[in-house]
């Protein structure tokens, strides 16, 4: 579950990680209120106003009602509720939103980090994550912060540092200090990086979280270390251990009919394609994808029902899957193992009945236990349902439905 960066910094402070400070706001009215609150509290004159979506790159961003860019500097508090309005509300287009983009709902009003002092400021790039193929936590570090970190670990990839923690110990106080000192500090900062990367690893245990990402890691001028951003990933099946983190979930920054499905207990994600389908396994959604191209179609979804396929889950992803105006045909590929050929047929049938006038042809291969005679209840239900048993069979119907 990602959340917003004022949100990833809640989360950081409260296990002791300096952050930049900042105070979201939803209209412009509240942002002159936040900036002259700033000024109290950190003594700040400069003020960043930072578009809140799930998407990075929003700096170089561009709202597409004003122009303006999804992260901008207003240097006096005249400047705070113009630059306000031409963000907030509007539509943020970045590299990874594509060109539809996402509307802005909230701004972090946030404190000016960047100020003189006796030392240069400096970026870096620090997260904490979950490497698969070693089981381990990762410490992933970089001197080149600030910037795109897979375009760094592709044309430099010796810039990237990597400290692996052994989770029968947990991060060792000599492996921070390896990380601090492999991005060049030291002094004060080097002391600061260590503190800061051992309480971002408390916070990524302590959430449950799958990444913590802060890009950029500040050194200011008076050498200390500071979250400037904030990105967070929490694991979706940690969740029932913190209820106060659920919370934090913004649906309006999800698509709707993933929302929709995950409250059914669906696993759904919306392509691009003209044939929606719906499998029970993932390994098995995989396969059918691959079936439908090679048939001639394009996938329209990814539609996992579980092993416990019934008629009223069928039931929610037709009605998810016939959302989609692009769906031209319906394909349900299931394999009875635990859930029987028969029951996911009249589970089908039922379903069809309950929704009423379906408008797309719909071919329901059934493979496994009782097989053949969840392929009968289709066949003799007199309903715009094709059944199949061989792969073969059902590829055929789909590009006789297509055709």
């Amino acid at each position: 579950m990602n959340i917003h960066e004022y949100q990833a910094k809640e989360i950081l402070k409260k296990y002791g990680v300096t952050v930049q400070e900042g105070i979201v706001v939803d209209n412009p009215e509240k942002a002159l209120d936040a900036a002259k609150q700033l000024n109290a509290e950190t003594g700040t004159e400069w003020y960043v106003i930072k578009a809140q979506i799930h998407a990075g790159g929003r700096g170089k961003g561009e709202v597409k009602e004003t122009g303006s860019r999804g992260v901008v500097l207003a240097k006096n508090r005249d400047e705070v509720v113009p630059k306000t309005e031409a963000i907030l509300n509007g539509t943020l287009v970045t590299k990874q939103t594509g060109p539809e983009g996402k509307k802005v709902n909230k701004v972090l009003i946030a404190q000016d980090v960047y100020y003189p002092g006796e030392s240069e400021t400096k970026e870096f790039y620090v997260s904490i994550l979950l490497d698969r193929a070693t089981s381990r936590n990762v410490i992933v570090a970089s001197r080149e912060g600030g910037m795109d970190i897979e375009e760094v670990a592709e044309s430099n990839p010796d810039a990237i540092i990597r400290e692996y923690v052994d989770p029968r110990v947990g991060l060792q106080g000599f492996q921070a200090r390896k990380v601090a000192f492999a991005l060049g500090l030291e002094g004060k900062a080097m002391k600061e990086m260590v503190k800061f990367i051992g309480a971002l690893y408390r916070a990524y245990e302590g959430s449950d979280a799958a990444m913590f990402e802060i890009n950029p890691a500040l050194k200011t001028s008076d050498n200390r270390i500071l979250a400037v951003d904030a990105k967070v990933d929490l694991d979706d099946n940690a969740l029932y251990r913190h209820h106060d983190l659920e919370d934090l979930r913004d649906y309006s920054e999800e698509d709707p009919l993933e929302v929709e499905a995950s409250k059914s207990g669906l696993n759904y994600v919306k392509l691009d394609g003209n044939v929606g389908c719906m499998v029970n396994g993932a390994g098995l959604a995989m396969a059918t994808m691959d079936m439908i191209k090679l048939s001639g179609g394009d996938p329209a979804n990814f539609l996992d029902v579980g092993g416990g396929a019934n008629a009223k889950t069928v039931e929610a992803g037709f009605r998810i899957i016939l959302k989609d105006p692009n769906v031209k045909a319906i394909l349900i590929n299931v394999f009875g193992g635990i859930v029987r050929g028969d029951r996911v047929a009249s589970g089908v049938v039922e379903a069809y009945k309950n929704i009423g006038d379906i408008k797309v042809p719909i071919i329901v291969r059934l493979q496994g236990t009782n097989a053949e005679e969840g392929a009968k209840i289709i066949d003799e239900s007199g309903l715009k349902v094709t059944s199949a048993i061989l792969l073969k069979d059902a590829a055929e119907r789909i590009s006789e439905a297509l055709a």
